[in-house]
């Protein structure tokens, strides 16, 4: 594992973690870009999967990143529209990021409230659980087909690598899904018929 550089280790703790900081730093790195364009790129761009970065934590965390130097700020003019501002990574950012980056990572996280409630299908409708099942599917299939024209896009070693990636993962899951949809499926409304015969 890489080891972070003297002057920072007393800092480590701080940014040792993947936040919204450490994403901020790492967009910042490929170029200078407003807060706007950095939430774009968290919300519906290639930094989607990484981190939840929501719009009320991105500006907080740029705000924190110029206070610490760790970014810079420069206003830009813009005929006929608003003033933005533009943020650049400095050197001592650049540090920082390199000290994150040498952290391992926490294990990732799979959190689903789709998964929950397959869980629990004996409890709901059939009708319900088959409905939820086509609606991931169809919506496994259109990230399938994003990532496949952004795999197609990349040039870079690491971003092909990130994105076959996710592309993997994407089609496992809708692969375990369509074939095992039946596991759930047989037994969609049984707790439900077990209640009403009770009554």
């Amino acid at each position: 594992m890489a080891v972070a550089p003297d002057h920072l280790a007393a800092r480590a703790p701080e940014i040792a973690r993947m936040n919204v900081k450490t994403l901020c730093l790492g967009i910042l790195q490929l170029g200078s870009a407003s807060g706007y364009e950095i939430r774009k790129l968290t919300q519906d761009g290639p930094f989607s999967h990484f981190v939840d970065a929501s719009y009320g934590a991105i500006y907080p965390a740029l705000s924190a990143l110029e206070a610490e130097r760790l970014v810079s700020c420069r206003e830009e003019r813009r005929p006929g529209r608003p003033d933005r501002r533009v943020y650049s990574i400095t050197p001592l950012g650049h540090e920082a990021l390199l000290a994150a980056l040498a952290e391992s990572p926490r294990q990732d996280v799979i959190k689903s409230e789709f998964l929950f409630a397959l869980r629990l299908a004996e409890l709901a409708a059939p009708a319900h659980i088959s409905n939820e099942i086509d609606r991931r599917l169809a919506r496994l299939e259109d990230q399938i087909a994003q990532m496949e024209e952004a795999l197609e896009r990349k040039c870079e070693p690491t971003g092909r690598f990130v994105c076959g990636y996710g592309l993997a993962v994407y089609r496992a899951m809708h692969g375990y899904l369509a074939e095992n949809r039946h596991m759930v499926e047989a037994v969609v409304g049984n707790g439900l018929a077990a209640r009403d015969a009770a009554e």
